[in-house]
């Protein structure tokens, strides 16, 4: 195998979402290289839809406050577009909580504490610790062709990372915090804020970050012809 295919090979293969980070600051050059990296995704007659808010340092951390404070009082805003199924079924349920009990094994948290499992819940607005944290956003004119463009965007950013010994968690939560975060990163009414993405190292102590998410096989999703 050829020295640049393992390399990609291993970035992709190597992407997880990482619940738990160390607060070792990534460089700007270095977020700025892995963007410049990912404007190169694919998208619509080169419409390059995605925008990216970047936050560090106080900007970050008066945001990520806010929103756990929303979080901790019991606010549910509503949400910025429908992200989840009206209707769970089989088999996307049962991957749900599969993945959802092993992390929750990991972590220690019972079927039905509710307050263990908001607090692991609240982790995701301060970005699980990691230094860097991104706010994704679309304008409200596009269609669901912007957002699978986005999603490739998305993915390119993971892998970039990985290449560079970096970790991220893609994150639809914040969606939910279009308000709070409109307000603080001075988002304008025609943007969608789609979702967050955490950056940095990854805590290697972090329980969490032993969790590895199973994936069906080929033969259990593509059918193929001719």
């Amino acid at each position: 195998m050829a020295a640049g295919v393992a390399a990609v090979d291993a970035a992709i293969a190597s992407r997880r979402s990482i619940r738990g980070f160390t607060a070792e600051p990534v460089p700007e050059a270095t977020v700025r290289d892995i963007l410049a990296l990912a404007s190169r995704a694919p998208s619509m007659t080169n419409t390059q839809p995605w925008r990216v808010h970047v936050v560090t340092g106080a900007a970050r951390d008066a945001l990520c406050a806010e929103i756990m404070a929303a979080h901790a009082a019991g606010e549910h805003p509503e949400p910025e577009y429908a992200y989840y199924p009206r209707e769970w079924v089989s088999p996307f349920i049962d991957r749900r909580r599969e993945i959802g009990w092993a992390l929750y094994g990991l972590l220690g948290i019972a079927k039905g504490d509710r307050e263990a499992t908001a607090r692991q819940h609240r982790r995701n607005y301060d970005f699980f610790g990691a230094p860097v944290g991104m706010i994704l956003t679309l304008h409200r004119s596009l269609q669901a062709g912007s957002f699978l463009d986005l999603g490739m965007f998305l993915q390119t950013i993971m892998v970039a990372a990985r290449a560079r010994g970096l970790d991220t968690c893609p994150q639809a939560a914040f969606m939910n915090w279009h308000g709070i975060i409109r307000r603080h990163l001075s988002i304008p009414p025609d943007e969608i804020v789609v979702c967050g993405l955490a950056l940095g190292h990854a805590d290697a102590a972090a329980r969490a970050n032993a969790l590895h998410a199973p994936r069906v096989p080929v033969e259990g999703f593509a059918t193929f012809h001719g």
